[in-house]
């Protein structure tokens, strides 16, 4: 397996809606175990494909550790298994919203308050190409919304308000010219030589 570098703002694979896979091959399934190893290796709890440079419309998704509490507490039975949404397509969303602060390992050291539906239902297919329908509430449902956003070449600051996403500028500038340290291997443009990956 390998740790892939990130694709970060504004490059231009970000903004491409995510083509289907039509059929599972030997090499699409090591991508999925290198986007895994990509995605802890960044302590983050979700990444598309395109994230990595990839075309493919795929995304995994961990949200175990951060379910631990609601396990302690009661809140929640079992604990959700890593995911794999291959082709994922969002087919009805709830009335009721609720404000979020959500990250993205695209956008290094950016923050902000987000809305969105509190539930979900998506269909996608698994490893083995089969059909799944899943309702998702709370974070699953959350984190699945953001990751299906990036296979539509959405970022999340695109759903903030005129003002926010006024306020939310500089700081996508000084990652747009590769001035936001990232804790985890991203990719190098050329058009941004003094960006460097941050040493651990």
């Amino acid at each position: 397996m390998a740790i892939l570098p990130i694709y970060t703002f504004d490059h231009p694979i970000l903004k491409q809606v995510s083509t289907p896979v039509a059929e599972m091959t030997g090499e699409i399934k090591l991508f999925v175990k290198n986007l895994f190893e990509t995605m802890n290796n960044a302590d983050g709890i979700g990444l598309a494909a395109n994230q990595v440079g990839s075309e493919h419309a795929i995304t995994v998704i961990d949200i175990g550790d951060l379910e631990e509490d609601d396990l302690k507490s009661g809140k929640k039975a079992h604990k959700t298994p890593p995911l794999v949404l291959i082709n994922p397509v969002i087919e009805a969303f709830s009335e009721q919203k609720e404000d979020f602060e959500e990250g993205c390992l695209s956008l290094p050291t950016f923050r902000d308050k987000v809305t969105r539906p509190t539930g979900i239902q998506v269909r996608f297919y698994d490893l083995d190409m089969k059909e799944h329908r899943l309702e998702a509430d709370g974070l699953l449902s959350r984190v699945m919304q953001h990751e299906i956003d990036h296979l539509n070449g959405v970022y999340f600051f695109e759903r903030l308000s005129p003002m926010r996403r006024a306020m939310a500028h500089p700081k996508l500038r000084r990652i747009q010219l590769g001035q936001a340290e990232a804790e985890y291997p991203v990719y190098l443009e050329q058009k941004h030589p003094q960006r460097r990956k941050k040493k651990k």
